[in-house]
């Protein structure tokens, strides 16, 4: 199967979705009005509510949405073969996942820019709404505890060329929103000066390198390894200890690596504390802004290599039978998640975009648009992890082992080397170009950490207007409080592996359940006003039955393994979507029978 080819129906299909089912669900299902009245205009505070030009809100929103998911998802999951993730992936996008998108975002932008979990309270109760706050802050607090770690990790023992480009990338941002918010420079001659900015450090960061662990090696050790040229990455520094018979050194590099991480971790949380309190105009929404320039760079690359290239897709269209492979159904719509339907998204569309959305007309193209694009990332990725291999035998060779491959190394490494062999196409030199998509890769992990810390924030601040805690409304306050709760899952340990990491598991099957709350949240407001609920509960539906089989059956895993952290955690999460679901029933049924009372007394 031709590479391009379906790289080029996905494309069609994703258009034709924007201008014909979009379209549909702005005018007859949502009938957006262009006299609505807008957050960001009605409740301007210049640090939250800032009214946004389209473009830039939505590259800020395509950036906060995407992370790591869309690449991570799809680079494991055509394990069960291209064919299913790829349906998944362009159906799940046009069908579930904008939707969704879309939708959450609207009943925010009608609901003064309130986070979901608001939303929630005030559409279906308190309780209801306080029971999807606490869903709302545990996934935070774990997600972004796993990608503080995971971004430590990555600086630590993958990809340091990434740690100057990345961190440049934040004052370089500071001073495009203020020559944009506060200067009145055109955004055009801002952009283009920052966007040059940000790949010249790309080039600086290839170049040189920033390696931690060495500080906390010996003194000796530090010295032979700078002998030998610039600090390696942890593995090779291991290999070179090997040659030279100094398993002393090997033996302190494991210490050397943990303290890094953690080193690591505690910059970024600095980090993403202060990016949660400052204005969004000043760091965040250009911060990501500018990072979305990489992406639309590296998919244009890739899909001019994929066209030059004439690859054709090797993975076999189903494939299945290895030994540790979970079922395809539920798993393949856990797996793929970001790059589908994504609970995190609600987050954005009603945390931050809601609040930043210039103009009711942006709502399709933000809301519905943003996601297929990130449908359109996720194609490249299956392409780039079935269609770069030499022939068959060897991809079977790389996804031989399930519980290898859903690794975080193994995972961006299929990926990065295959995005790496679409753009050496163009000629561009193949060191180069892994270099770059890796800095992409690291830049887009470090996006979700900084937007989620953000949502964080406004969960807690959240919880503080429903239960009138007025501490908590104050937003340095309750930034500190989502730091540390961040903190909590990056750093502690359970059983000697970090909390978040051993509840990671947890995740893919919560992450969906909030997205099949996002749609059960739409499609109460679409009954309440009258309109069709069809189009959001068919995938509310078929969400809850894919996480709902996938919890039960983790659990049942749990239980045989003992593993008492996981069971309680996964069953409390069960019970509290559970009894969510039942408050949201409760309100359908009493406003059905109060319109079919007031249809027998209008008739009589």
């Amino acid at each position: 199967m031709s590479a391009l080819f379906l790289a080029i129906i996905s494309i069609i299909g994703f258009l034709l979705a924007y201008f014909l089912y979009g379209r549909f669900l702005q005018r007859k299902i949502f009938r957006l009005l262009p006299d609505e009245k807008i957050p960001s205009r009605d409740r301007e505070d210049g640090i939250d509510f800032v009214p946004t030009r389209g473009g830039i809100l939505f590259s800020h929103h395509f950036v906060s949405i995407a992370g790591l998911g869309p690449i991570l998802g799809p680079a494991i999951g055509v394990i069960w073969g291209w064919l299913p993730a790829m349906l998944w992936v362009v159906f799940g996008t046009i069908f579930l996942g904008a939707v969704h998108d879309f939708g959450t975002l609207v009943i925010s932008l009608r609901n003064e820019g309130r986070s979901i979990g608001e939303v929630v309270r005030d559409l279906i109760g308190y309780r209801a709404g306080t029971l999807m706050m606490l869903v709302i802050f545990f996934l935070l607090a774990l997600a972004m505890g796993v990608f503080a770690y995971l971004v430590a990790v990555l600086f630590t023992d993958f990809y340091p060329q990434a740690v100057v480009p990345v961190f440049a990338l934040m004052p370089i941002a500071m001073g495009v929103g203020y020559l944009i918010y506060r200067k009145g420079t055109a955004p055009w001659l801002a952009t283009a000066v920052g966007v040059v900015l940000m790949f010249a450090m790309i080039e600086v960061g290839i170049r040189y390198r920033v390696s931690v662990y060495p500080a906390f090696l010996p003194a000796a050790a530090r010295q032979s390894l700078r002998s030998a040229g610039p600090y390696p990455i942890p593995d090779a520094a291991g290999e070179y200890f090997q040659r030279i018979a100094r398993p002393d050194w090997s033996s302190a590099l494991g210490a050397a690596k943990t303290k890094a991480v953690a080193l690591w971790v505690y910059i970024l949380l600095l980090y993403a504390f202060i990016a949660s309190v400052l204005p969004v105009w000043f760091l965040l929404q250009p911060r990501d802004y500018l990072n979305s320039y990489q992406l639309y760079l590296a998919l244009l690359l890739m899909l001019a290599g994929l066209a030059v290239s004439g690859s054709r897709v090797v993975a076999p269209p189903v494939h299945g039978g290895m030994e540790g492979m979970p079922p395809l159904f539920p798993f393949l719509f856990i797996t793929i998640a970001c790059g589908a339907i994504s609970g995190f998204h609600n987050l954005v569309s009603s945390g931050t975009t809601a609040r930043q959305l210039g103009k009711i007309s942006d709502a399709r193209f933000i809301g519905y648009g943003a996601m297929l694009l990130e449908g359109l990332l996720a194609v490249l990725v299956i392409l780039a992890c079935t269609a770069t291999f030499a022939g068959q035998s060897e991809w079977l060779a790389r996804y031989a082992d399930y519980g290898q491959m859903d690794k975080l190394g193994p995972k961006l490494n299929v990926f990065i080397e295959g995005a790496g062999s679409f753009i050496a196409q163009l000629g561009i030199s193949r060191t180069y170009a892994v270099s770059f998509i890796s800095v992409m890769v690291v830049a887009f992990a470090m996006t979700t950490l900084d937007s989620g810390t953000r949502l964080m924030r406004y969960d807690v601040e959240a919880i503080g207007n429903t239960f009138k805690i007025r501490p908590l409304k104050n937003r340095y306050l309750s930034s500190l409080i989502g730091t540390a709760a961040i903190g909590y899952f990056a750093l502690m340990k359970i059983d000697g592996v970090a909390a978040g990491l051993t509840l990671w598991q947890l995740f893919g099957t919560t992450n969906q359940l909030l997205a099949a709350l996002g749609l059960l949240a739409v499609s109460v407001y679409l009954f309440e006003i009258r309109r069709p609920t069809v189009y959001t509960v068919v995938p509310m539906v078929f969400m809850l039955a894919v996480a709902l089989a996938a919890m039960v059956i983790k659990l049942i895993e749990f239980w045989a393994a003992g593993n008492w952290p996981l069971i309680v955690t996964g069953a409390g999460i069960l019970v509290l979507t559970l009894w969510l679901m039942g408050e949201a029933l409760v309100l359908v049924r009493i406003f059905w029978l109060a319109r079919r009372e007031a249809g027998r007394v209008k008739g009589g």
